[in-house]
């Protein structure tokens, strides 16, 4: 149990940043710091250039004058973007202007790569969550028809599982997006990402699940459960499914971040989410050209998000692993 906690509390944590990301960010993901294009990391001081040491983390920033000041961080104020526009909302961190809070750097346009990678989570890992959930959805519903009932049923779902296989739903996607127009809005190109990723995707959990149900069909409690009097319906639901429900939680621990890079490859390819929403497919795109790599080391970030990522839904997908056939075991 403590195997899968410790990374299921670390995916968890992941989405709860990444949902807070108005708050947690610093600034607006379109705003542009024109006169900060490619800014490096901001430091963060303790101690000030006199030696005097500060309660409080603050940044150093020169004025008009040339002259160098210290800026404290501000907690739970609202960033000084907010206050030119009127809004009300608040940030975690902040500093007063003429500072500025460049946690990871800047892009090519200025606009600050930490609030862009926190916004950029929620389209690329939200369309990882909500793909799989759909793919998982319709696999969960058919195969466990397919395995239950059998006959003309099973063999219904297991063709239409060998069609989904064999077609090529990246050419698909790309049709679709090219018959899009180019100003799409983003909820409708993520919607229809969503869709194609999620019904391409569940023929293999269909699969998986089908193998489940029909090695649960047979046992004693499902006999047993058919002989007292319930129904199909009910046998299924409470019986069948469950034992079904733990291949699922473990397909999407695997399937989640596959979506999630493939949403990230069609933004990288420019068939995705389109600028100005920030995705990391279009930000790793930036980091990728040869001139800016070498120097601007920071632009990495989302390409490091990525794989932290990745490693700790890989370490969750094996504790559930792990985790079932201990049960099966002790069964």
């Amino acid at each position: 149990m403590t195997r899968l906690l410790g990374p299921a509390v670390g995916v968890v944590a992941v989405y709860v940043v990444v949902l807070a990301a108005p708050f947690v960010a610093p600034y607006d993901p379109a705003v542009q710091h024109r006169d900060h294009p490619l800014a490096a990391p901001t430091a963060l001081h303790m101690i000030d250039r006199d030696g005097r040491f500060h309660l409080r983390p603050f940044v150093e920033s020169e004025d008009a004058d040339g002259a160098t000041h210290a800026y404290p961080l501000r907690v739970f104020a609202r960033s000084s973007d907010d206050v030119d526009t009127g809004r009300g909302s608040r940030h975690l961190v902040s500093v007063d202007p003429p500072a500025n809070l460049f946690l990871f750097g800047t892009d090519t346009l200025g606009r600050d790569q930490f609030s862009r990678l926190l916004y950029g989570g929620r389209i690329s890992l939200g369309v990882g969550l909500l793909a799989t959930a759909l793919a998982l959805g319709v696999g969960l519903l058919l195969g466990s028809l397919a395995g239950f009932f059998g006959g003309w049923i099973d063999a219904a779902v297991m063709a239409v599982s060998d069609v989904f296989i064999a077609l090529p739903w990246l050419y698909l996607l790309l049709a679709l997006r090219a018959a899009m127009p180019l100003d799409v809005a983003p909820a409708r190109a993520l919607a229809s990402i969503v869709i194609v990723i999620g019904i391409a995707g569940w023929a293999r959990p269909a699969r998986l699940i089908r193998g489940v149900v029909l090695s649960v069909r047979n046992r004693d409690f499902v006999a047993a459960a058919a002989a007292s009097g319930a129904s199909p319906a009910r046998v299924l639901r409470s019986h069948v499914a469950p034992a079904a429900l733990s291949v699922a939680l473990t397909q999407a621990s695997i399937l989640i971040p596959q979506y999630t890079l493939a949403e990230i490859t069609l933004s990288f390819f420019g068939i995705g989410i389109g600028e100005p929403t920030p995705s990391w497919g279009a930000m790793i795109g930036v980091m990728l050209r040869q001139e800016l790599t070498i120097a601007h080391w920071w632009l990495a970030a989302p390409a490091a998000a990525l794989i932290g990522v990745s490693l700790l839904y890989h370490a969750t997908a094996d504790a559930l692993q792990r985790r079932t056939l201990a049960l099966g075991v002790t069964r």
